[in-house]
């Protein structure tokens, strides 16, 4: 039978020497925390990688997106809708094509140390 380790300290554990006082006032807010979470959420989602991977160089109107990816315009649409409340991408309009893009350089930047990571690993 194969031991199991905890990652818990043991009853008599007194903390290491480390002043958690400083560390406690700069802990990341709820909020920011809770923002991160849903950030993270939204790329729990294998669709919406895809998506974003394809948004990665170039601008894409749902149509394109959706014979990229094989699915329907309208879930390729409900996946957009998720991901611009987030502000992970953001739309333009030209006449009556909605075109799609990430929303700033630091998405880029996550995704790719993202894949990074994951081909590192």
């Amino acid at each position: 039978m194969e031991k199991v380790q905890q990652d818990t300290c043991e009853e008599t554990c007194i903390g290491s020497e480390t002043d958690l006082s400083a560390l406690k006032m700069s802990m990341i807010s709820d909020s920011a925390a809770s923002g991160m979470a849903d950030l993270f959420k939204a790329l729990g989602d294998a669709t919406r990688v895809k998506v974003i991977y394809a948004l990665l160089d170039k601008e894409l109107c749902v149509h394109d997106i959706s014979v990229l990816l094989d699915m329907g315009q309208s879930a390729i649409s409900h996946q957009l809708r998720y991901l611009r409340n987030l502000r992970i991408v953001k739309r333009r309009k030209a006449g009556k094509t909605v075109f799609y893009s990430l929303d700033d350089e630091h998405i880029e930047q996550i995704f790719v140390l993202t894949l990074q990571h994951l081909k590192h690993s």
